[in-house]
């Protein structure tokens, strides 16, 4: 396994080992022992697991404190555009979005501390999402920005017309009407 730090402090990218055949390919998506070897003491809690159709956009997602949430994410099966928001009102890289490709080819991962905002689009026909979780749901703690909010200016690469967003995503505020304790 390595981990490559990103250029926002503590937002890591997994790159388990993968081992290909003619059967197919085998990965050790998570091992607490390695975890710890390299620094990440996260004791993981919830597993959530989706499905999307192309054009889907989820998010940004996150819990205030003392709820919030910290989640290593992977796509199973397709391909996503996965997004990260900085909430950390403290951290040099405030208010700043991140992306990465994640997809069953490269099977990358994100480990997304607590603090940052979530979401992804789905670029392949469907994808099966996985994100485990260092802290449990909780409804009355949740809070989202909106996807196409201007200044944060992200690239979803799903063009407009194909876009499916929940109405509960459309209507999240601008980050900067967004509630966040972090």
């Amino acid at each position: 396994m390595e981990v490559i730090q990103t250029e926002i402090q503590d937002l890591l990218i997994i790159k388990p080992k993968k081992f290909n055949d003619a059967r197919g390919f085998f990965l050790e998506s998570y091992n607490k022992e390695r975890f710890l070897s390299k620094g990440m003491n996260y004791d993981f809690v919830q597993d959530n697991f989706s499905s999307s159709q192309y054009g889907v956009i989820r998010g940004l997602h996150y819990q205030l404190a003392p709820y919030s949430q910290a989640k290593m994410v992977q796509a199973i099966k397709g391909k996503i555009i996965d997004v990260v928001v900085d909430l950390r009102k403290e951290s040099p890289s405030f208010g700043k979005s991140f992306s990465i490709e994640l997809s069953e080819e490269n099977g990358l991962q994100l480990m997304i501390p607590r603090g940052f905002a979530h979401g992804f689009s789905v670029l392949s026909q469907e994808v099966l999402f996985s994100y485990k979780c260092d802290n449990l749901y909780n409804k009355d703690a949740e809070r989202g920005i909106r996807f196409n909010d201007p200044f944060l200016g992200i690239d979803w690469r799903v063009p407009e017309s194909d876009a499916i967003v929940s109405d509960k995503d459309q209507n999240h505020p601008l980050f900067k009407d967004a509630a966040y304790n972090f």
